[in-house]
């Protein structure tokens, strides 16, 4: 995706975004070629995309890695705002994959403060206690290989030259 370097994001402004919005896409290749797109809760620790899922995209994810994820704001094209990741995913098989994990701690403080039993009031900090559970209640880590962000805001700037 080749959008001008002008309307990148800063690191900072990657962060703002990735800790207080709310909900991630991520598509996953299910059976054959088929996608799956789903919205999720998510937290950014480290560079890293954390999500607490089940059912098929963890199914989707062990037979293949590889996703996208978006996270994106606003719906005016003057204001839109999002980030899009490309990589492999990781399903945190059990409960010591999860505490290897380097970042995942902060991780489940994060997403436990920040959706405070999902209706977003302001919360005390808590922690996200969810573990591996069943056959695909798991922990997924994705750690970015490509990163595409943009900030339609910054467009004036360039028609201003």
């Amino acid at each position: 995706m080749a959008l001008p370097r002008e309307i990148a994001m800063t690191p900072e402004e990657l962060d703002e975004i990735m800790t207080s919005s709310w909900v991630m896409r991520i598509a996953t290749v299910g059976p054959g070629t088929r996608i799956n797109l789903t919205p999720m809760w998510f937290g950014w620790a480290g560079g890293r995309i954390y999500f607490h899922g089940r059912g098929q995209k963890i199914v989707n994810l062990r037979r293949n890695p590889i996703c996208s994820v978006i996270v994106d704001r606003n719906e005016r094209f003057p204001e839109l705002q999002a980030a899009m990741f490309q990589g492999r995913a990781m399903v945190l098989e059990d409960a010591a994959a999860e505490n290897v994990d380097p970042h995942l701690e902060e991780a489940r403080w994060q997403m436990g403060t920040k959706y405070a039993g999902g209706h977003g009031e302001p919360a005390e900090p808590r922690r996200n206690d969810s573990t591996a559970a069943g056959r695909n209640r798991r922990w997924v880590v994705l750690e970015p290989r490509h990163t595409v962000t943009w900030d339609n805001f910054k467009l004036d700037r360039i028609r201003r030259r």
